[in-house]
């Protein structure tokens, strides 16, 4: 028997429209499966009243507006601010291309500044300096309106809150992080009179070495810390030192243990210490760049499980190499000891990484923008700041019908028989009217969203029985949280019970 081809047509027109969840997902920019390299778009020069000078660290504007703006700090002392969208000459000199780009710059610290933090809708940033303070400047008027202090060691790096722009976390080489709140009343002010709130809390020997000289009462000598993060859910940070490749995790709330810790390989977790970490936009997956010229990505939810890839390739000499996970969690670049930049394919680790070599030093400070998919920032000890993007000519804009995420599910004959009948009764049409407005992609989201409400959900006996099987083993997984608090941090996977939630989805996109 021939089935009637327009029905034929419209039934599996129908099948392709629908997706996960029941919900259109929203189209933004990707990178094509096609694309295979990064071009340099253009790179900055470093330096001031004509002296050279090494970037130390870089950051992209959070705002999607301001975007296009990036920090950097350096040897110096100085701040510079960027325009990423103006257009570079990659043959030019970099002098020239910096002259071209440079929004600001100035003095922010009388010391090397390890570390630069966007606050308040980038309207502050914060300077974290081997002075062993964190300041608080003003970016439009360059002026300083607080400073931070009691850290006893260079400060290596900072981290705000994920939705309290109030709330800060830095990390110093004499072994301690502390948290800071900018609401906090004033306890003293500075020979500049600049404002300086007390740290709410701070940790100390946070990461100790086992290694290091014993002090006079037999405590093992604090290791710097190298990296901290404050994760999606709010509560939960990480931390990362010199002296081991162990990720601490900690509840703020309660600072006199860590809750977990995760480490690629625990016997010889002592050898080898962390340059820096990074999470994607959602918070899901982490990377800690390690001493031992690998970079090993974790799901923050599955810590127990060890690292889900470890990837190599660079080589990462000194603590000053910095790793970064692309916001969409796509891609991974990281800077190395030998000249170049390295990037992964998050979901094709087993890839040779993409080389970037343009630069003609130590690739250290990387970062990337966080709306322009595909633009990443790297610093080097040649000076220079480069920017790149992926190959034009292989990226698409957005994603077809044809590749928009969805849920296909194999239908039994009999039912399959029962919607194509149906489907006789009344075709949906597949072309457009003449005197239709709609365009193809409109249709089809009108095909996915006719009847949510009744559309059947088929599906064969054998993957019936898979899908219960599933749907019980997340139940189980998701009852068992309180028992694998001790492994996963706890204010992420155990929250209050008025607050639990069923899915990982809710975990990380419910609205505070």
């Amino acid at each position: 028997m021939q089935m009637d081809s327009s029905a034929s047509q419209s039934f599996f027109h129908s099948v392709r429209s629908r997706e996960l969840s029941s919900f259109r997902v929203r189209k933004r920019p990707f990178i094509d499966e096609l694309a295979s390299d990064f071009t340099e778009i253009g790179a900055v020069a470093i330096e001031h009243d004509a002296v050279q000078t090494p970037p130390l660290a870089i950051s992209f504007c959070k705002a999607s507006k301001n975007s296009h703006i990036f920090a950097v700090s350096d040897e110096d002392g100085y701040v510079s601010l960027f325009d990423s969208r103006k257009k570079l000459s990659s043959a030019g000199l970099h002098q020239e291309n910096a002259e071209k780009a440079r929004i600001s710059d100035w003095v922010a610290h009388q010391n090397a500044i390890f570390d630069v933090c966007w606050i308040k809708k980038d309207t502050r940033i914060l300077t974290a300096s081997g002075d062993q303070t964190i300041k608080i400047w003003d970016a439009q008027e360059k002026k300083c309106t607080g400073v931070l202090m009691g850290h006893t060691g260079s400060v290596k790096c900072l981290s705000s809150h994920p939705t309290n722009c109030d709330l800060v976390i830095s990390g110093s080489r004499d072994g301690s992080f502390a948290i800071w709140d900018l609401r906090c009343k004033i306890n003293s002010k500075s020979r500049c009179d600049e404002v300086c709130p007390p740290s709410t809390s701070m940790l100390k020997g946070a990461h100790p070495s086992t290694q290091a000289r014993r002090g006079r009462r037999g405590k093992a000598a604090a290791a710097s810390i190298t990296s901290v993060l404050y994760l999606k859910d709010g509560n939960s940070v990480a931390t990362a030192g010199a002296a081991d490749s162990v990720v601490k995790f900690w509840d703020t709330r309660n600072l006199k243990s860590n809750v977990t810790q995760a480490c690629p390989h625990p016997e010889s977790s002592t050898q080898k210490g962390i340059s820096s970490l990074s999470q994607d936009l959602k918070g899901v997956f982490l990377t800690a760049s390690c001493m031992d010229n690998r970079i090993y990505l974790y799901n923050i939810l599955q810590l127990d499980k060890g690292p889900m890839q470890a990837l190599c390739g660079p080589r990462i000499e000194s603590f000053y190499v910095k790793s970064a996970i692309s916001p969409d969690a796509d891609h991974i670049v990281s800077g190395s000891s030998d000249g170049n930049a390295y990037i992964w394919k998050v979901n094709k680790p087993q890839v040779e990484p993409i080389t970037l070599k343009s630069h003609d030093g130590e690739v250290t400070a990387v970062d990337w923008c966080p709306s322009e998919i595909g633009k990443v920032a790297t610093s080097a000890d040649d000076f220079t700041v480069r920017i790149w993007n992926i190959q034009t000519s292989h990226c698409s804009r957005s994603r077809s019908p044809s590749c928009i995420r969805r849920r296909v599910m194999a239908i039994p004959s009999a039912e399959c028989r029962k919607l194509l009948m149906n489907e006789n009764e009344d075709p949906m049409p597949l072309t457009k009217d003449p005197g239709s407005s709609h365009s193809p992609d409109e249709a089809l989201h009108q095909i996915s969203s006719s009847s949510p409400s009744t559309a059947p959900l088929l599906s064969t006996p054998k993957a019936q029985k898979k899908n219960i099987s599933s749907v019980s083993d997340s139940n189980e997984t998701f009852e068992k949280t309180p028992e694998g608090a001790m492994k996963s941090p706890s204010s992420v996977l155990n929250p209050p019970s008025s607050l639990k939630r069923k899915t990982i989805r809710d975990y990380f996109l419910a609205a505070p």
